[in-house]
């Protein structure tokens, strides 16, 4: 009896398809995907924009993954015909910051509140984003920035970039807003036909933020995830009414007694049609909101006043 043997099985690489979009004047974005993180798209959900000064290109936002950062540097490269001269990294979540392993300390640069949470909480994140996304995720590790913001601005190679603290979507946030081409990428304080991801939210702050990103007289939005915004002000404002639509839905879902399943049920409004994965992140918003939603509107008999 002769013993069967399974045969190899080609595998191609693992190769992130990354595909600069003109924006503006020396200006690209990398969309990321309109889905979830998962293996199918490595990870690579989050934007990047890409600018071209003459020390080099600047980056905000690096990628998932050491693999999507070496790809992100040869692109910048290959767009500018110069290294990556800055890296502004907007908040803490995996999606935009792990592929900054493929880049010098010194290349990346955060708030001194980013840079404190990304110390203390960022590498809690390689678990999870090993085992969602495997062997795209081979070799990466966070690397911690070396260069501190502590100005409002900040000029590199002729450029002038503007840079606005926030927080909201999580407890440090970062927009950043290109002075040549009014060019402003918000990261993940402004989402465009995705709906908003609430893990870390804060949404009265986060309301604040998107009324300070309105006022900045800039000519279009980089959301962290999601399509170019053209305009001014058509990402923000539809940012903030789903935010305010679903603080308000969520919390009337726990004044009514529904459970969490039921809450993740809810009809969403006709207008959030266009918004991709809009189930989805209202599900996840039900979990991340719901434990402090209830222990405000349903005290403990024995802890009321």
């Amino acid at each position: 009896m002769v013993a069967a043997c399974a045969a190899p099985i080609a595998t191609q690489p693992l190769t992130y398809r990354l595909d600069p979009e003109r924006i503006a004047e020396g200006a690209w974005m990398i969309r990321g995907a309109d889905a979830p993180i998962e293996r199918a798209n490595g990870g690579a959900i989050a934007n990047v924009a890409l600018f071209a000064t003459d020390a080099g290109a600047v980056l905000v936002d690096a990628g998932p993954s050491l693999r999507y950062g070496e790809q992100l540097a040869a692109l910048a490269r290959s767009l500018t015909g110069k290294p990556v001269a800055r890296i502004y990294l907007t908040h803490l979540h995996p999606d935009h910051t792990y592929g900054d392993a493929a880049f010098a300390p010194g290349v990346l640069a955060a708030t001194p509140a980013l840079a404190a949470e990304l110390a203390r909480e960022g590498p809690a994140f390689s678990d999870g984003m090993y085992r969602l996304l495997g062997d795209w995720m081979r070799g990466t590790e966070l690397r911690l920035p070396g260069v501190t913001l502590t100005a409002d601005s900040e000029t590199i190679g002729g450029r002038a970039f503007r840079l606005l603290a926030l927080s909201g979507h999580s407890a440090s946030d970062l927009a950043v807003l290109d002075t040549r081409t009014g060019t402003l990428a918000a990261g993940d304080l402004v989402f465009h036909d995705r709906a908003p991801s609430t893990p870390h939210a804060d949404i009265a702050r986060w309301r604040s933020a998107l009324d300070t990103l309105k006022a900045l007289g800039h000519a279009r939005v980089v959301p962290g995830h999601g399509p170019l915004d053209p305009t001014p002000a058509a990402a923000i404002d539809q940012t903030r009414d789903w935010i305010n639509w679903i603080d308000a839905a969520v919390t009337q879902a726990v004044r009514e007694g529904l459970d969490m399943v039921e809450a993740g049920a809810l009809p969403i409004p006709p207008r959030f049609t266009r918004l991709k994965v809009a189930r989805y992140e209202l599900q996840r918003t039900v979990s991340h909101l719901y434990p402090a939603l209830e222990a405000r509107e349903w005290p403990r008999v024995d802890e009321r006043n």
